[in-house]
């Protein structure tokens, strides 16, 4: 294996090429411990401790710090260790590892999100919200199922009743057609479906906006 590449990515922390492809990130003094340099040789066995040892423990370590400061889903813990340069196989390890303590959990993530914007967003934005996080539509629709069960419900009319309060809009009152347009769309990005939309003001169609 002949290093071809080490170049700095910080005053401690340095990106090595092996063969001319990007293979790990390690601190300086593992450089030296590692007699890893740029046109020099590294021996089957330091590659096998870098990727087996060093690096799956850092990773790990990594992993279980970032989940002290907060909860985040299978995806955003993935992205968090990529932006560190872990391998693919070495991030891998350190998720299958925090999960089997239940650390990460995009099932009670999902519940969790669900039930405290139950009162403030629609169905249709917390799916959205959800699905940027990474959390699958398999995943998603459980959720819902749980959340269900433990006695959950939305009231979209009563959602959509304080956004138009908060607009100090009154659908009972006259208004202009382009007005009425205005209020249509900007419940439509909050989520809400077309037919909750008519319910609670009516008068016109989804074609309308």
């Amino acid at each position: 294996m002949l290093v071809t590449q080490v170049t700095e990515l910080s005053k401690s922390r340095s990106k090595v090429y092996i063969d001319q492809e990007f293979a790990f990130v390690l601190y300086k003094g593992e450089l030296r411990l590692y007699h890893i340099k740029e046109g020099q040789q590294l021996s089957e066995e330091d590659y096998r401790t870098i990727m087996q040892e060093v690096l799956p423990k850092r990773a790990k370590l990594r992993a279980m710090n970032l989940l002290q400061g907060r909860e985040y889903t299978t995806a955003q813990l993935r992205t968090k260790l990529q932006q560190g340069f872990y391998p693919a196989e070495i991030i891998e390890q350190a998720i299958v590892y925090v999960a089997g303590f239940h650390y990460i959990d995009d099932l009670r993530y999902a519940v969790d999100y669900i039930t405290y914007h139950e009162d403030s967003r629609s169905r249709r934005r917390i799916e959205q919200d959800l699905q940027g996080k990474g959390i699958s539509a398999a995943t998603m629709e459980e959720a819902w199922q749980v959340w269900r069960e433990n006695g959950g419900e939305q009231d979209e009319q009563r959602m959509i009743r304080e956004q138009l309060h908060k607009k100090h809009y009154d659908p009972e009152a006259e208004t202009d057609w382009k007005e009425r347009q205005k209020i249509y769309a900007f419940l439509a990005r909050k989520g809400f479906s077309a037919e909750a939309i008519r319910k609670a003001i009516g008068g016109m169609h989804s074609d309308d906006f």
